[in-house]
């Protein structure tokens, strides 16, 4: 197991996600909400709280939730190019246990995403308070909150990987997975939101779990606007509990959806 999680580690440096990933992080992190805080939430359309206040903050950084597609397709990515390239069949060759190498590329994108869900935070710190200076305006949350804020974004970057890496698993077509997600996670999981009685399923669902780990959501907002009532967000620690049940998921069909399929 350990020869395979280094080959994985060995394979992922050897491509381009690891360049491009941290410059993703960054933008999505830092520009975003460094951006959102310059021009400021009571600027906004509608106008919200601005960062002065806690509630201000935290619409700042729910931002970053809106982004987490990004290690979605990173982890999809990393299963499906596999099986576009062709190489899957010599990994299976030289660790015939499926199970083996499909839990050893789980883990390394599970670090991996946690990884860059440490750099994502971490550059939307920087973009808060940065942004703040520029402004000559005082955060409205302590840096405890702000920090417990992060940290639970960027425990939902990792969950994100590790569903990419499912549904690449599941799918194995690169194209078929990346659009799949694209269209599901800013497309159906939003119109979702916004159809009455259907939107009572939103808080359950990947990004209304996501969005109950800051207490703020742009989608219930939207739908406030078009006089749409919305779900109300589950506690953070449910919502973390919500997510934690989608990793078991992607942990399961990523090892045991391919253990029997041909993969040629």
């Amino acid at each position: 197991m350990r020869r395979l999680v280094k080959a994985e580690f060995r394979r992922l440096f050897t491509t381009a996600l690891w360049k491009w990933g941290p410059l993703a992080a960054v933008v999505c992190g830092g520009v975003l909400v460094g951006l959102a805080t310059l021009v400021g939430p009571e600027n906004f359309e509608p106008a919200m709280p601005g960062v002065r206040t806690e509630e201000g903050v935290r619409t700042v950084l729910s931002l970053t939730g809106l982004t987490v597609i990004v290690p979605a397709l990173f982890g999809a990515t990393a299963v499906t190019s596999e099986y576009r390239h062709k190489t899957i069949t010599l990994t299976f060759l030289f660790a015939p246990r499926r199970q083996t190498v499909l839990a050893a590329k789980l883990l390394t994108y599970a670090v991996a995403g946690a990884a860059y869900g440490l750099v994502v935070t971490a550059s939307a710190a920087a973009g808060l308070y940065g942004g703040a200076t520029l402004r000559g305006v005082s955060i409205g949350a302590g840096p405890g909150t702000v920090a417990e804020l992060l940290l639970r974004l960027a425990a939902a970057m990792t969950v994100y990987t590790m569903l990419g890496v499912g549904i690449g698993a599941l799918l194995r077509n690169q194209t078929a997975a990346l659009a799949a997600l694209g269209l599901y996670l800013y497309m159906v999981e939003h119109a979702l939101a916004l159809i009455p009685g259907v939107n009572l399923l939103y808080p359950y669902l990947p990004g209304g779990a996501t969005a109950a780990l800051t207490n703020f959501n742009l989608i219930s907002q939207a739908a406030a606007e078009i006089s749409v009532s919305s779900a109300q967000l589950l506690p953070p620690a449910l919502g973390a509990l919500v997510l934690a049940a989608y990793a078991v998921t992607a942990t399961a069909l990523a090892i045991g959806v391919p253990m029997r399929r041909d993969v040629t």
